[in-house]
């Protein structure tokens, strides 16, 4: 069972309170699914300063796999966050090297020997997934709460397990436009809902699940959490509610403590 991470990651770099974590959608994933029990890899590029080697060094530290970690002349790119009352004030982002990346041939044929792809908005690799799909990789994207930006657009039709989030809660119109992006081709929409749980639309029914009660110290992570425990949960074979739950609980560990891991 392993799962392939691709595509951005980034040191959250904590202004108030002089700290810095790795993170970044599938590099969260990534380790979240390690620590779960998994096998991962991360594929995706770094610069070449002292935040670039801190990135590759803690994934290997967690047991990811980085041998497909790629160096580029640069900086890493860089999200600076506040942290007020246990919630994520996000402020500049600096892209870095990231903003040129695409995958190389030899990388895509390593993401092949996985089991699962994932990747997300950010990610640059929305246009690869169509072909990994099509050689029998399942894939998950994570569209984070813009799943009609364009590169979301392109990555839907190729995508298994197409994930997003929202604040507003569980209403018609959620449900309305699970279905639409279910029509166009994902076996799964997944939408997590933050302190409200998560809801799923497998094209007959909604499932809904609500949250592990937790002291939340920071949420940085919680909705990567829930991926990685979701998606070891469909490798596994479970029912999308155990997958749900697994989701959960995996979030309620990553809510109490500081930064993503």
């Amino acid at each position: 069972m392993k799962l392939a991470a691709v595509g951005d990651n980034c040191m959250d770099v904590y202004e108030n309170i002089g700290k810095s974590y790795p993170g970044g959608n599938p590099v969260n994933v990534a380790v979240y699914f390690v620590r779960l029990g998994g096998e991962a890899s991360y594929t995706g590029v770094v610069g070449t300063d002292e935040y670039g080697k801190i990135m590759k060094e803690k994934m290997a530290e967690k047991g990811v796999d980085v041998s497909h970690i790629r160096f580029e002349e640069g900086s890493t790119a860089i999200t600076h966050v506040e942290l007020i009352d246990g919630e994520r004030v996000f402020g500049e982002y600096e892209e870095g090297v990231l903003k040129d990346f695409k995958l190389t041939r030899e990388e895509i044929d390593f993401l092949c020997e996985h089991d699962m792809v994932v990747t997300g908005l950010w990610g640059y690799i929305h246009e690869n997934l169509a072909e990994i799909q099509s050689r029998g990789v399942k894939t998950a994207f994570d569209a984070a709460t813009r799943p009609d930006d364009e590169a979301a657009r392109i990555a839907i039709p190729s995508t298994d397990y197409l994930f997003f989030a929202t604040d507003d809660g569980d209403t018609p119109e959620l449900r309305a436009q699970m279905k639409d992006i279910f029509d166009r081709g994902p076996k799964l929409v997944i939408t997590t809902l933050g302190d409200k749980g998560s809801i799923v639309y497998d094209g007959n029914e909604y499932k809904t699940f609500g949250i592990i009660p937790c002291n939340v110290v920071d949420t940085m992570g919680a909705g990567d959490s829930y991926i990685a425990g979701f998606l070891k949960g469909i490798l596994e074979g479970k029912p999308v509610e155990e997958c749900m739950k697994d989701g959960a609980s995996n979030s309620s560990v990553t809510l109490e403590y500081n930064g993503a891991w």
